[in-house]
């Protein structure tokens, strides 16, 4: 078992705890000392209280907090739109992913070239064992390609069309989450909660942000319990090479 785990909540995801502050490089980061059924946490709120819009959370900041806090596994809530017909409450674990963005600070070697290897992005074994959590109480798990959007409109029709070609699902806080964390060597994956059609799809595109906060916090206790059977299936005799990340970079 492991008592290093950082998990990032995204829109109407929070655990209660001992509140605390992290001074990290790129600025400071509240977060919440938790425990889960014992289990040691490091929650960190993605949008903050005044809720910044996707495009101006400090990314950078939060990975840095979780690696500082002692982390070595991240677990990151996201909420997403199906482009592929996931049932609504359904979980999505993302292997891949592609990006849209183009205002975001997107690395934290910017006086040097630093080439991670994205070729598998999600750590294997972390998602294996929110899986392997998720049907345990009976939820229903896809896996597939999340497609980040920049935001913070919603995606048009015409758009969710493009994007169809990428991916399974769209949302706009994945990346450059993913990408950060390997650039810290951290295992990372996502747990994707399904809260609407995207737009231009059967009867999507008509949320408002506060509804989808109100669906998250009916799924909350689901997404709970998931990452707390997968935190106490979470050794650290991982087989997957997220922490080598930088010893195989090329410079």
């Amino acid at each position: 078992m492991i008592s290093d785990l950082a998990v990032i909540g995204g829109v109407g995801f929070a655990l209660p705890g001992l509140a605390d502050e992290i001074e990290t490089p790129y600025g400071l980061v509240p977060v919440v000392r938790s425990r889960i059924k014992g289990q040691k946490i490091i929650f960190i709120s993605r949008h903050g209280e005044g809720h910044l819009p996707p495009h101006r959370v400090n990314y950078r900041a939060i990975i840095s907090a979780a690696r500082m806090a002692g982390a070595s596994c991240v677990i990151s809530t996201n909420t997403v739109g199906s482009m592929a017909g996931h049932p609504i409450g359904s979980i999505f674990l993302p292997v891949d992913f592609v990006e849209f963005t183009r205002s975001r600070p997107n690395t934290f070697f910017e006086e040097r070239a630093v080439h991670v290897d994205m070729s598998q992005p999600y750590c294997p074994a972390l998602k294996s064992s929110l899986a392997d959590a998720a049907r345990s109480l009976g939820q229903m798990v896809s896996e597939g390609v999340y497609v980040c959007a920049e935001g913070p409109h919603l995606e048009s029709p015409a758009q969710i069309r493009m994007m169809r070609q990428f991916g399974d699902v769209v949302g706009m806080t994945g990346y450059p989450e993913v990408a950060l964390a390997r650039e810290a060597a951290l295992c990372y994956a996502s747990l994707c909660i399904v809260t609407n059609p995207a737009a231009g799809m059967t009867g999507g595109g008509n949320l408002t942000v506060s509804e989808i906060a109100d669906l998250m916090k009916r799924y909350q206790m689901t997404a709970i319990e998931v990452v707390s059977l997968a935190a106490q299936t979470i050794t650290d005799q991982r087989s997957c090479s997220c922490r080598d990340a930088l010893k195989c970079a090329r410079f």
